[in-house]
């Protein structure tokens, strides 16, 4: 649980870096270790950095309803687009020994 203390500094960050604002190192280091071991902070920033990519969502809208309940990935840019080589799909689960692959029984 974070105290209020905690809670209102990364409030205070999580709106500099949601507008688009600076923000030193030291203050995001110390945002993002408690981001590490905290859900409510990792919750906090990972919303205030869909917003600062995605910009305020529209109401009512889908996009407002994955940032409330906090869905998805807030960097679109990491997601794959686009049909996927079957040929390099497969051969990652191939096994790198050279026997038969995991797919198949003995």
């Amino acid at each position: 649980m974070l105290s209020t203390e905690t809670r209102l500094k990364l409030e205070d960050i999580a709106a500099r870096i949601a507008g688009g604002l600076s923000v030193s190192f030291e203050e995001m280091t110390w945002a993002q270790k408690w981001s590490d071991h905290n859900r409510s902070a990792a919750a906090i920033l990972r919303k205030a950095r869909r917003r600062a990519i995605n910009g305020e969502p529209a109401e009512g809208s889908l996009d407002q309803l994955m940032e409330v309940m906090d869905l998805g990935f807030e960097d679109p840019s990491d997601h794959l687009i686009g049909p996927q080589n079957p040929i390099d799909l497969a051969n990652w689960y191939k096994r790198d020994d050279g026997e038969s692959d995991w797919r198949q029984h003995d």
